[in-house]
């Protein structure tokens, strides 16, 4: 099975649900930016999740997303999780440590820990291997690449007017 193929079978489960979409990232710092491009990507699609571009700051969003009180909250951030640059994979809330050292000044963990203390939402988070996260670099073509397959793959779940 295909990366891509995979991909979709993974997050297919989130099809035809009210979903939000957050991406966390500095775009100023390389590969950090993937969760906002790909959230750029996503609103030029105009798909039918609620989207969120919380660059370095997911806590701000904490409120309006319990407000939504979505069934599903989809976070997209650039992970290090030891794979080749560009891998994409999916992980579980508990999968990630509450204390990973990150560019945001709330690790992702938490900032997913403080929205279900409010309410009940399954979450999933979209890691994207960065190559690199250097203050002034530009976007790793693998990156790149993956950004662009996970946009596609999500906006065939999330078609526009749906």
């Amino acid at each position: 099975m295909s990366t891509e193929q995979s991909l979709l079978t993974q997050l297919n489960i989130l099809c035809n649900s009210a979903t939000v979409i957050v991406g966390i990232g500095n775009i100023l710092k390389g590969d950090d930016g993937a969760g906002p491009l790909v959230c750029e990507q996503l609103k030029q699609a105009e798909i039918s999740a609620d989207l969120i571009d919380a660059g370095t700051v997911p806590e701000n969003y904490i409120q309006r997303i319990i407000k939504k009180a979505p069934q599903n909250l989809l976070v997209i951030d650039a992970i290090d999780f030891g794979a080749t640059p560009g891998t994409i994979r999916i992980f579980e809330p508990d999968q990630l440590s509450s204390h990973v050292i990150s560019t945001h000044s709330l690790s992702p963990r938490l900032f997913v820990d403080m929205v279900c203390q409010d309410i009940n939402i399954d979450v999933y988070f979209v890691g994207i291997q960065p190559a690199q996260i250097q203050l002034g670099q530009s976007i790793s073509q693998q990156v790149s690449l993956a950004i662009k397959q996970l946009s596609q793959t999500l906006a065939g779940i999330f078609p526009p007017g749906e």
